[in-house]
């Protein structure tokens, strides 16, 4: 029973020497061995020994990239205003000894030290120059950071700054300021598209008139030469009219009943109108018109006599009817029918046989 137990307690200490022995770092891991309270070596990844019961592994530092967050701290600007800004740092531990022995607690030096280094930096920029000066602020700090934490065996890699929040007060006139800026900038591309369109438009309304002008200038060019050719065609259609007419006139050789029959077909159109009244036919109208063509035909112009035949004007048969003939006759009584006939047409109420042209004794006949 004694060895037994004697045996059990040897397995027991041979288990717990042999876990004093045997240490495994894992990886990414550096292991700070200490002999009697003092520094020894520093462990690699992986298994390694050391002398139990003398050395002991008192810290594993981590060797990888870390990322820490330091909260809102308040900074004073150059300008006096107080803004709240955060960051977050990014650092390797590149000698482990040092991380150690150099500091006590390295995270919360990276800490103090980026508090104070970025209150030095933003207290000389103004707001505006802390809000659009984040680059240059990163770079002071990380060049401060890296120089500061050389010797604790640390390396800081990069710095950001998460927020630079600027007080209440301060966002609501930033707010105005930047509102009051984007309505100018929308007056100002309303003025310039107004006066865009309007100068658009004055071109647009200048080739208009232009064209307009041209097209009325070519329209009345156009509209004169018409109205030239058609006044050159009228005046030669009327020129040729007349020279028919008159060339007729002197063919027909006109007489004494020709014009009297002309004149009572003027009659009746003196007779129209409502303003007419009244309308008198003198008793004496058969001798005014044997005068009347008497007259005519002595007229100058007028021939009396045709040296050789007619041919340029179809008028009809040439020879007139003498008045004592027939012929002559039963034109001069259709001519007295005519007037009676006007004037009981212009004066129905008037039966006075005294100035009835009906009763007119029948001229005799000439010789």
């Amino acid at each position: 029973m004694a060895f037994l137990i004697v045996l059990g307690v040897l397995l027991v200490f041979l288990v717990v020497l042999l876990a004093k022995t045997i240490r495994i770092v894992p990886q990414a891991r550096a292991g700070i061995v200490e002999r009697f309270g003092k520094y020894k070596e520093t462990l690699p990844a992986g298994l390694n020994t050391v002398v139990p019961f003398v050395d002991k592994v008192r810290y594993q530092i981590d060797l990888r990239e870390q990322v820490v967050s330091f909260p809102p701290q308040p900074v004073i600007t150059e300008d006096n205003l107080v803004v709240s800004i955060d960051t977050v740092i990014y650092f390797q531990v590149t000698d482990p000894v040092a991380a150690t022995y150099e500091i006590a607690n390295y995270i919360q030096a990276v800490e103090q030290l980026t508090m104070t280094t970025l209150r030095n930096i933003v207290g000389g920029m103004t707001l505006e120059e802390t809000l659009t000066s984040r680059e240059s602020i990163n770079s002071g700090l990380r060049g401060v950071l890296d120089e500061a934490t050389g010797k604790w065996g640390i390396r800081v890699n990069r710095v950001e700054i998460k927020g630079i929040d600027p007080p209440p007060s301060i966002k609501d006139s930033m707010e105005k300021q930047m509102r009051a800026d984007r309505d100018k900038r929308a007056q100002i591309l309303t003025a310039e598209g107004g006066r865009q369109a309007a100068i658009l438009t004055a071109e647009g309304q200048k080739q208009s008139a232009i064209l307009t002008a041209e097209g009325e200038r070519e329209s009345q060019i156009l509209r004169a030469q018409a109205e030239r050719e058609s006044q050159i065609l009228r005046a030669q259609g009327e020129g040729q009219a007349i020279q028919t007419v008159f060339q007729a006139i002197h063919d027909g050789r006109p007489d004494q009943s020709l014009l009297a029959y002309q004149y009572l077909q003027m009659m009746p159109k003196i007779a129209e109108g409502d303003a007419n009244k009244v309308w008198i036919v003198p008793s004496e109208i058969g001798k005014a018109l044997e005068g009347l063509g008497s007259t005519m035909s002595q007229l100058t112009g007028i021939p009396t006599e045709v040296d050789g035949p007619r041919t340029r004007v179809d008028m009809g048969p040439s020879e007139v009817p003498e008045v004592g003939t027939v012929a002559g006759s039963a034109a001069h009584d259709a001519v007295k029918q005519a007037i009676a006939a006007a004037e009981s047409a212009a004066h129905p109420e008037r039966t006075d046989p005294a100035v009835d042209p009906t009763n007119v004794p029948p001229e005799p006949p000439r010789e």
